[in-house]
């Protein structure tokens, strides 16, 4: 008994089937990509020698339409071969009527075959870094083949990112547009901004790949990596605190109660001035522990900061960043060098149009995970600037808002011990 399989992929659309997907003894498979060579081939051999059985996934896969589907199996039931679909869970032979089997089918394919071809339309479009389908994002308006900017709201984002990147607080900016410009977004659309490829000149889709430098860009890559340095930091502080105008707000706790500790204002009847404290905010001890000052507080860290920081990355491996960035720019600078050969292997016909097309699309991919890779990256190397910030003048020399950022990038938590009721001392977790 001679069992035969055949399987057709779209390589717009499909992978490539695994061998061991048939699940019998198979004598012969033939397979196709993008055209039904193989398919043609198979009923040309077939006519020599006929299998019994021919294993396919799909009826589809014979055929790009109704008409070349019962072309084929009319051409099958003439060999007398028996059809297995495996997806479809169908066995089609001479003992069967062909007409009423496909009759039972044709709703089915007639939809699947439009949808496809749809699908077909949009994978086209993609391998010519075209936009897809639906409204385009707020900030552009689609042209011919790519997005431009919308000249009436592309400001409104713009100053959007800038005021993100300026105080770090998602809830801020979005404030911050109601009150300019009474543009109204929610923070989860607002969020949904921050991490939208679009805004950074790429395209994304929804199988989770993206292609780089589609149309003109509202933020610049390096904004871009910064917007994702400060979101990762956020995540691992208290929502309420990203923009909190104390650099301590957030970071500082308890290590009796274990409470977090807030920043209360104190500012006496009929006098200007104000005074900062740091207390817990639910302590379950009787009496309940102490608020501190807040500047004394501060003090403490930028000391510590300046006296345990070196140390603590120099017992740590870090890796040689320099070299894991050129390691990855000269990834990024070889795919390129593919993308400026394919123009010239297409105009001496060694590549078709359709086949670079596709190798295009899937170099661009590949440079934008490299990309990805790098903006992952920390900006600096850390020995490299832990001599300046391990010195008192320059945290002295910042505005608290830029202290609050240094702060963060560095520091986990500053945990409040008390050695006895009227000491206390700080203990600094560094995030490395």
């Amino acid at each position: 008994m001679k069992i035969i399989a055949y399987s057709y992929t779209e390589p717009l659309l499909d992978k490539n089937p695994d061998s061991q997907i048939w699940g019998w003894e198979i004598d012969d498979v033939y397979q196709d990509i993008g055209n039904r060579q193989q398919l043609r081939q198979l009923l040309k051999d077939a006519q020599v020698e006929p299998p019994q059985y021919l294993l396919i996934r799909t009826l589809r896969e014979l055929g790009d339409s109704l008409e070349e589907i019962q072309i084929r199996l009319a051409e099958l039931a003439e060999l007398k071969i028996k059809l297995i679909a495996t997806e479809e869970t169908l066995i089609l032979d001479e003992s069967e009527s062909l007409k009423s089997s496909f009759l039972q089918l044709l709703t089915t394919l007639q939809d699947e075959q439009r949808s496809r071809r749809i699908r077909q339309g949009h994978a086209r479009n993609r391998l010519q870094a075209k936009p897809p389908p639906g409204k385009p994002p707020y900030g552009y308006q689609r042209g011919k083949n790519s997005y431009i900017l919308d000249k009436r709201t592309a400001p409104i984002v713009k100053e959007f990112f800038d005021r993100f990147l300026l105080f770090g607080s998602l809830r801020g900016a979005v404030r911050y547009l109601e009150k300019k410009y009474n543009k109204k977004i929610a923070v989860s659309t607002g969020f949904r901004w921050l991490t939208n490829p679009v805004y950074r000149g790429d395209t994304a889709f929804k199988d989770g790949e993206t292609l780089l430098d589609t149309h003109v860009p509202i933020i610049s890559r390096e904004e871009a990596a910064q917007v994702d340095r400060l979101l990762r930091r956020n995540r691992r502080l208290p929502p309420r605190t990203a923009s909190a105008p104390r650099s301590l707000a957030g970071l500082v706790s308890c290590g009796e109660c274990g409470s977090a500790m807030t920043v209360s204002r104190v500012k006496p009847y009929r006098q200007e001035k104000e005074y900062l404290y740091l207390r817990p905010v639910e302590c379950p001890q009787r009496p309940k522990c102490k608020a501190l000052k807040y500047e004394a507080v501060l003090e403490a860290t930028i000391k510590t900061i300046c006296e345990d920081l070196q140390n603590a990355i120099a017992s740590i491996p870090l890796p040689d960043l320099d070299r894991v960035k050129l390691g990855i720019e000269s990834a990024i600078a070889q795919q390129q060098n593919i993308l400026n050969q394919l123009p010239e292997l297409t105009a001496t016909g060694i590549l078709d149009p359709e086949t670079a097309q596709l190798r295009a699309y899937k170099v661009r991919i590949s440079m934008a995970q490299l990309q990805a890779r790098l903006a992952e990256l920390p900006p600096v190397n850390l020995r490299s600037v832990a001599q300046a910030i391990t010195l008192p003048q320059f945290w002295l020399d910042l505005s608290e808002s830029e202290r609050r950022f240094y702060l963060r990038e560095f520091i986990r938590q500053i945990k409040i011990v008390r050695p006895s009721e009227q000491n206390w001392e700080i203990r600094l977790i560094f995030i490395f």
